[in-house]
């Protein structure tokens, strides 16, 4: 269910899919680097002003799903106009600073954004741009994104299926927006 907070931007209502903080579990494999699975968190919030703040942490995970190491780490700051077009700054742990410019789906939860500009330290490895794609699909964000370097055209590297998380504060509005019921078990079920 999506909830829209009452401080939140009216400009970001659009964007209020995704709110909350999402964990799951996905897929990376690019030429050149390791195959594997991954975890990640990511954390959309706002605190009233015209942008979403966002943090993405994902880790390596063994055949166990155990974490054994961390992945990559990025944050950021999202943004959407009038028109349904989305921009996006957003830093990565290996040097690389982007500039993403994208747009909303129409009358559905899907954003579509690729790199505009990219800046890269000495230490980044090679990278020359990206694309992705976000959806909200049956109360879950879901992700892929693909990238290019000079030596490898744009292709998906890495995907994920997240899963909101519920604060406790959030069960208990859920609770109280059912309204009384009787505590029979079987109420819930008529």
């Amino acid at each position: 269910m999506i909830q829209i907070p009452s401080d939140l931007h009216p400009d970001l209502v659009p964007l209020a899919f995704l709110l909350g903080t999402w964990e799951g579990a996905g897929v990376s494999d690019f030429p050149g680097s390791e195959k594997c699975n991954f975890g990640q968190s990511v954390t959309f919030s706002h605190d009233g002003r015209d942008f979403i703040e966002y943090v993405s942490h994902s880790w390596v995970l063994d055949a166990e799903g155990n974490k054994v190491r961390p992945l990559e780490s990025e944050s950021g700051y999202w943004r959407i106009d009038a028109g349904r077009k989305v921009e996006v700054v957003m830093v990565r742990d290996q040097g690389i600073v982007e500039v993403w410019y994208g747009e909303l789906a129409d009358k559905k939860p899907q954003i579509d954004i690729v790199t505009d500009a990219v800046a890269r330290t000495a230490a980044s490895g090679p990278y020359s741009g990206g694309k992705r794609l976000y959806g909200y699909v049956k109360s879950d964000l879901m992700w892929v994104g693909e990238k290019a370097t000079p030596e490898v055209p744009l292709r998906p590297y890495m995907s994920a299926h997240l899963k909101k998380v519920v604060t406790p504060e959030e069960v208990e509005a859920m609770a109280k927006s059912l309204g009384d019921l009787p505590d029979d078990g079987i109420a819930f079920f008529k």
